[in-house]
């Protein structure tokens, strides 16, 4: 099931920094950025084997997620945020806002096949 943390960040009057260091259940094979979105909606599938994390580091947008027995929405809205998806997470990405920038981390290279479009 999707879950959502906060990553560590240290704050002075220099501004924020936020670490990223053993957090993810996997090992990153695989980064993206999704940016420049209109009203459309992105993603739309689940995986047969790779697990994802998604962070907005830039203005927000909402992860709608379902595992086959909850469906649930997450607001990604600030960069010490960071949803975990599992394979079996079907999720859809929506309502960015015109500045947002998602940065998506992934267990495993693109694969055409590990792709599952169909929801539950």
């Amino acid at each position: 099931m999707a879950k959502l943390i906060s990553l560590k960040t240290f704050t002075d009057i220099r501004g924020n920094l936020t670490v990223i260091e053993k957090v993810f259940p996997f090992d990153i094979k695989r980064i993206f950025y999704i940016y420049g979105v209109d009203d459309s909606i992105r993603g739309g599938h689940r995986h047969h084997k790779t697990y994802q994390t998604a962070i907005c580091i830039k203005g927000s947008c909402i992860i709608s997620n379902n595992d086959g027995k909850l469906q649930q929405d997450f607001k990604l809205d600030s960069p010490d945020k960071c949803l975990i998806l599992e394979p079996s997470d079907w999720h859809q990405m929506h309502h960015f806002s015109k500045d947002a920038i998602l940065m998506v981390c992934a267990s495993e290279y693109f694969d055409e096949k590990d792709y599952i479009y169909q929801n539950y």
